[in-house]
């Protein structure tokens, strides 16, 4: 028996080296999955005074960003730092019937998304343009959805409510949150101007979730959309009238809850808040 083991020993050492791939070789993956914890921190709890924070915009100065809260909440713009205390509250003479994001131009005015349409019966959506350094000068971007000919329409066609903005070379881009099948964001570009305009629908995708933010980062090459836990990615885009067309990439956020606002901190970070009440950070 011991000469008959050692035998068997010896050709399995031998196998192991006539044949190292069949030992050495790691299985095959598909996709590189990337290491999330290293990635991503928690900066901060919200103040109490930003229950429901919905949107977020990253300030000029470092460490400082701009949050709200949503329907039903007072029309007001909070400063924050990262380490979430309130800095400054901007108390705005407008309604809130659904704010929904922020977006930010080169010159630092901040774009309001009035788009929440829950139910997609509203005939006053709007944008509102505010200077931070007045706060008071307002101007109002009104639009309609060019492809919207029913107030609701049928249930499976609610795809006219909206929690997602950016901007561009002087164009809003409004993404849709699909309420009816939950399935499909389309995109619609509106003039970032005073008046009343139709949002041209440019695009879609198909995306699987109901899309809560977006941004885009500063040197126009990726932009990223959020949902529940998830953040979005299209990078190596050609164009933000075309960023679907980008690669996709999703990310899996655990454990951040309701993630409603997201905006690009640089080009490989991100800055995020969740409805629940956190700040997060996360590196790309």
């Amino acid at each position: 028996m011991i000469k008959v083991a050692a035998g068997l020993i010896a050709v399995a050492a031998g196998l192991f080296f006539i044949l190292p791939e069949t030992f050495l070789e790691a299985p095959p993956t598909t996709e590189a999955v990337p290491n999330v914890s290293a990635s991503f921190e928690k900066l901060a709890s919200l103040p109490g005074a930003v229950g429901e924070s919905s949107g977020i915009a990253v300030l000029q100065q470092k460490g400082h960003y701009l949050t709200h809260n949503d329907a039903g909440n007072k029309p007001y713009l909070y400063k924050l730092d990262e380490q979430g205390e309130l800095v400054e509250t901007l108390k705005l003479k407008l309604k809130n019937v659904d704010w929904e994001d922020l977006a930010q131009d080169e010159s630092g005015n901040i774009y309001i998304a009035d788009t929440g349409n829950n139910n997609n019966r509203r005939r006053d959506l709007a944008v509102y343009k505010v200077n931070l350094k007045n706060p008071q000068q307002v101007e109002a971007i009104q639009y309609s959805y060019e492809d919207q000919k029913k107030f609701p329409p049928s249930k499976k066609d609610q795809n006219f409510d909206s929690e997602a903005l950016f901007w561009h070379d002087d164009n809003l881009y409004i993404i849709t949150k699909d309420r009816g099948q939950g399935e499909t964001a389309k995109v619609y570009q509106v003039p970032a101007q005073a008046g009343n305009h139709k949002a041209k629908l440019i695009g879609s995708y198909k995306t699987g979730k109901e899309i809560t933010g977006a941004d885009i980062s500063p040197d126009g090459n990726t932009v990223a959309l959020l949902s529940e836990e998830r953040i979005h990615l299209f990078r190596d885009i050609s164009s933000p009238d075309a960023f679907f067309e980008g690669d996709y990439n999703e990310i899996e956020i655990k454990g951040t809850g309701q993630t409603e606002g997201i905006a690009f901190e640089d080009n490989s970070t991100v800055i995020i808040t969740s409805e629940g009440g956190n700040l997060y950070r996360y590196k790309l």
